[in-house]
């Protein structure tokens, strides 16, 4: 499932390397419609920097913590960047 959701991330950005202002611009407007998502991304990336600078290990979580946060992260923005290239080539 990681390698799937790379492949998306990387499809996606080779999609906005090429298709560039528009896509760009398009992320902008899936933030906004999907604000939830985009305080997600936010808050999740807030917690991962707290939980790499904390001096402790949280009962042994932290590193798990860490992972799975950040892949929550790569799906989240996945998610956003596949709405943004759908939108963009229907002309939304």
């Amino acid at each position: 499932m990681k390698t799937l959701s790379r492949i998306a991330v990387a499809l996606s950005l080779c999609t906005f390397f090429v298709a560039g202002p528009a896509l760009a611009e398009g992320m902008h407007a899936e933030k906004e419609q999907h604000p939830r998502i985009a305080r997600a991304i936010h808050e999740l990336e807030d917690a991962v920097k707290y939980m790499e600078e904390a001096p402790h290990d949280f009962g042994g979580h932290k590193a798990a913590a860490i992972e799975k946060s950040k892949a929550a992260l790569e799906e989240l923005r996945a998610a956003l960047a596949y709405r943004a290239v759908v939108d963009t080539k229907h002309g939304k």
